[in-house]
């Protein structure tokens, strides 16, 4: 099959890293059940010769798998699987849906505050970091400031409490970011989200900045949603290669 191309309805294809069809064709074959649960996978070596891609390629999908609930790694043992469907992601210490209960009911309300309580040098601050999100293409580094831009706004709350709240699940922030960001095409959508926080904070909004920050989250968990509940693909027509990963200028999966 064209690797490269995720048809999503009517709208245009996204290009496909190898790292996505590798879990594609990881994820389908465990739920079409050809793992047992509780079966271990084939060794890293076994699958990278199979599959034709790169040990790092498919580390990254293995770690996906484990984010979504689907195996778990045994130090010197390898993967087993624990389950044939997708449940709740788990990243870091949380599951996805107790996340996000907790950034609605956090981070909606926050905004509010910041919005009205602001400094000029939380604005400051904000601008330059939204400055370098829209020209950052490094992953690992989007994902670091993407958590960043979530402490400033709790930071022009000026409440101390709301930045410890946020410090906590930083973590759990930063790998969700990194699975939307690698899966669900999201990063220029997360830039403009932001941008729309930040002008509504600019404007001493209340009511926009809610809006803008329930907005962001509705499209993180719409997205989130996507990526678990895609179908699987039971009869993929060509083994994925690492040369289906997108060139610099055809441009990869972004959050």
């Amino acid at each position: 099959m064209n690797l490269s191309d995720s048809q999503t309805g009517g709208s245009l294809p996204r290009r496909v890293s190898a790292m996505e069809a590798v879990l594609s064709h990881l994820r389908s074959a465990i739920e079409r059940g050809d793992y047992a649960i509780g079966e271990k996978l084939p060794s890293e070596a076994e699958l990278c010769r199979r599959l034709e891609v790169s040990r790092p390629v498919l580390r990254e999908a293995l770690r996906a798998l484990q984010v979504m609930g689907l195996t778990a790694s045994r130090t010197g043992k390898g993967t087993f699987v624990l389950a044939h469907t997708v449940e709740d992601p788990t990243f870091g210490d949380y599951v996805a849906s107790d996340l996000l209960e907790v950034r609605r009911h956090v981070e909606i309300p926050v905004a509010g505050y910041a919005a009205l309580r602001r400094t000029p040098e939380n604005l400051d601050h904000l601008a330059h970091l939204l400055d370098r999100m829209e020209r950052e293409t490094d992953t690992t580094a989007w994902v670091a400031m993407d958590t960043l831009f979530h402490l400033t706004v709790a930071e022009a709350a000026q409440n101390p409490v709301f930045r410890r709240v946020i410090e906590e699940i930083r973590d759990a922030l930063a790998r969700q970011s990194a699975f939307l960001n690698e899966l669900g095409g999201r990063r220029e959508q997360s830039n403009r989200e932001h941008r729309a926080i930040v002008e509504a904070l600019i404007d001493r909004s209340e009511h926009d900045a809610v809006e803008a920050m329930s907005h962001h989250l509705d499209r993180v968990e719409t997205t989130l949603t996507d990526i678990v509940r895609t179908p699987r693909t039971d009869t993929p027509t060509q083994t994925p290669t690492d040369s289906t990963a997108p060139s610099p200028s055809e441009g990869g999966p972004q959050a």
